[in-house]
């Protein structure tokens, strides 16, 4: 069974840091790409990063380059989201997903979601 499960999020304050965990089955570390993505109630999701299955491609959207970056460790399942200089602005729940599939932040074509973790980030 495929499975992903997010972790780190948290309530912190504006210009602070959180690290975000996925922690996914061998068959989904096997899958070519894995992403993060973001949403806020009554609005749409937002796509944040994306990786390669080696972890020597990655893609930004323009809201968070150069404050976040992606990063993957293959030993242990794992996907990462270290976000910096957080703003209001970057508060969602926060999915991690994975597609059998090239590099791309095109939030539908992303076959498998785990449930989710709330980042919220005071002003």
């Amino acid at each position: 069974q495929v499975e992903m499960t997010e972790s780190g999020g948290g309530l912190v304050q504006a210009g602070d840091s959180l690290r975000l965990s996925c922690a996914a089955t061998e068959a989904t570390r096997d899958f070519g790409t894995v992403g993060w993505f973001r949403q806020v109630p009554g609005k749409e999701r937002e796509s944040v990063a994306a990786i390669t299955k080696d972890g020597s491609k990655t893609k930004y959207s323009d809201s968070v380059k150069g404050r976040f970056t992606i990063s993957r460790d293959n030993a242990k399942n794992t996907v990462y989201l270290q976000m910096n200089s957080l703003k209001q602005e970057d508060t969602a729940i926060y999915y991690c997903a994975a597609r059998p599939g090239p590099l791309t932040l095109v939030s539908i074509l992303f076959t498998f979601w785990g449930q989710g973790t709330q980042v919220t980030v005071s002003s």
